[in-house]
């Protein structure tokens, strides 16, 4: 008896390959569709929330975080911590806001919310779509400029990975890592430091493995 070795004909091999294309195909295009969605998120974070700090300005005619009055306006318990009223914002964008006493820098966001101009209640900052933390500081948190020449307040955006980060910055200046209203810090951590020490990134480099912190003068 012979034994018969059935083996598959170029047809059915041609088909599996087209099949596995199109699997490749789509699982590429769905990771930049979710790469893009996350890019206009974090343009829209940029966008709404310096929108909402020149809103509370106009109306309160104060910075938030900095509003001297805001315990009397919000004088219901939990009543609102005012600032002190000097025109910058003290602490650093990723401070401790679950902290005792946390500084301006996380009191912003309550004053936001509490005035309706951003969704959530409380003192923590928000995340990005990255997961990464959103945050303000006044410069480089010591007077001086960060990221080698932002000065007054900056609003960063932490954690982003290098597409999204070069994506952003493209979109909402003029992609350079190292000048015009957006420049970024090469993360070496989670939500790392922004301060008189902290360089602007030389070029953004799409390793995939990058990841930065994008910072705006607002």
């Amino acid at each position: 008896m012979k034994n018969l070795h059935h083996g598959f004909t170029l047809v059915e091999i041609a088909i599996v390959l087209v099949i596995i294309g199109l699997l490749l195909g789509g699982i590429l295009k769905g990771q930049e569709m979710i790469t893009q969605a996350k890019t206009k998120n974090v343009i829209a974070d940029f966008s709404g929330i310096s929108t909402a700090y020149h809103s509370y300005q106009d109306r309160y005619r104060a910075t938030p975080g900095d509003d001297s009055g805001a315990a009397a306006r919000w004088a219901v318990a939990p009543a609102a911590v005012s600032g002190n009223g000097n025109g910058t914002i003290a602490g650093a964008y990723n401070a401790d806001c679950a902290a005792a006493s946390p500084p301006e820098s996380c009191q912003w966001w309550d004053h936001l919310r509490r005035a309706g101009f951003i969704a959530g209640n409380g003192a923590v900052q928000p995340l990005n779509a990255a997961g990464g933390m959103i945050g303000v500081q006044t410069g480089d948190t010591a007077g001086g400029a960060a990221l080698g020449g932002l000065s007054g307040l900056i609003l960063c955006s932490a954690n982003l990975p290098d597409k999204i980060a070069l994506a952003v910055d493209t979109q909402i200046d003029n992609g350079l890592s190292a000048s015009g209203s957006v420049r970024a810090a090469l993360n070496a951590a989670s939500n790392p430091a922004i301060d008189n020490t902290t360089s602007a990134a030389g070029t953004y480099a799409e390793t995939g493995s990058n990841v930065y912190t994008l910072c705006r003068q607002l």
